[in-house]
């Protein structure tokens, strides 16, 4: 193996810690109580070199929610191999995005709520942010219905769960009800 090759590995898997410890200081004490310093002295490295790799504590939120994006994407496609019926391809994607957002919620805020400085919905979106939305469309493209763009019919689905998610995490909405708002939602969005 080449020197070059060695640096480059180490260089990344320095990248991978980062991220790593970020996300886990994010999930037990919030974002924030993720700083430059903190990473640094949590990883044993200097902050110049931390900032080798991040320019700072937006990119490496950035990088958390390409991360999680990827993660995301991987549960909902996972949830929805057995799906057969239009009912079980609109359920399975819901209850393994609420799952998401619940299980990861520093990762979730990374995603949605934290300026990462990615862009959404643009010609320059990251890959692994299309690809959770794509995802979820996946799903969804059987059942839109005569005359819906299945991208249209998607956005709307995500804005109900992440508006579903984020009451839910904040407290504005009961836990004990999401099954039955999961219902209600694809009771409204699938005519069987």
């Amino acid at each position: 193996m080449s020197v070059h090759n060695r640096k480059q590995r180490e260089r990344a898997d320095r990248e991978r810690l980062i991220v790593a410890t970020a996300r886990e200081i994010a999930e037990q004490q919030g974002w924030d109580a993720v700083t430059t310093r903190r990473l640094a002295d949590r990883i044993e490295y200097s902050q110049p070199v931390l900032y080798s790799h991040f320019r700072g504590k937006r990119e490496i939120v950035g990088a958390v929610a390409l991360q999680g994006s990827s993660e995301l994407a991987q549960a909902v496609r996972a949830a929805s191999a057995g799906a057969s019926t239009p009912r079980e391809r609109i359920v399975a994607p819901a209850r393994a995005y609420l799952d998401f957002a619940r299980a990861n919620p520093a990762v979730y805020d990374a995603i949605f709520q934290l300026d990462g400085g990615l862009a959404f919905a643009q010609d320059d979106t990251a890959e692994p942010l299309k690809d959770a939305f794509a995802a979820l469309q996946e799903n969804l493209g059987d059942v839109a219905g005569d005359g819906v763009a299945p991208g249209l019919y998607t956005e709307v689905f995500w804005a109900a769960l992440h508006g579903l998610a984020t009451l839910t995490r904040a407290g504005r909405l009961p836990r004990d009800g999401v099954d039955a708002r999961v219902q209600l939602l694809v009771d409204r969005l699938v005519s069987e």
